[in-house]
């Protein structure tokens, strides 16, 4: 009885943890490359995404490879995956005036977070 108590027990906590692994990643954590709207500079180390309009990512690089960029310079920007999809910043490959740049972290902010940003820097 014991045994049957401690297998289905077993079992249930499989099913538990494979069905959170097969879960997808929540829709509000990726973005299209298609839905870029805007980027702005927010230092040497900073870029801020509009997505779609609603969302703001913030995307933080090592290095200086944003030094002396402004907003209305173009970036190069390509998805590592190649599916359009970006969900983490190992999905990003960013280029400025050619040197490429290293996405330390990507940070989708939150409505308020958003709100809080100096006009300057709102993408």
């Amino acid at each position: 009885m014991k045994l049957s108590i401690l297998a289905s027990v077993a079992l249930a906590s499989v099913a538990v943890a494979s069905s959170a692994a097969a879960q997808p990643k929540t829709p509000n954590s990726c973005f299209w490359t298609h839905d870029l709207r805007n980027h702005t500079v927010g230092g040497d180390h900073i870029l801020y995404f509009n997505v779609g309009g609603r969302d703001v990512y913030k995307v933080e690089t090592t290095g200086s490879c944003l030094a002396g960029m402004t907003s209305s310079d173009p970036i190069v920007l390509r998805d590592r995956a190649s599916t359009g999809q970006i969900c983490n910043k190992l999905d990003l490959d960013i280029s400025v005036r050619g040197a490429p740049c290293i996405v330390s972290s990507l940070t989708k902010l939150t409505p308020d977070e958003a709100a809080a940003l100096p006009r300057r820097i709102k993408p």
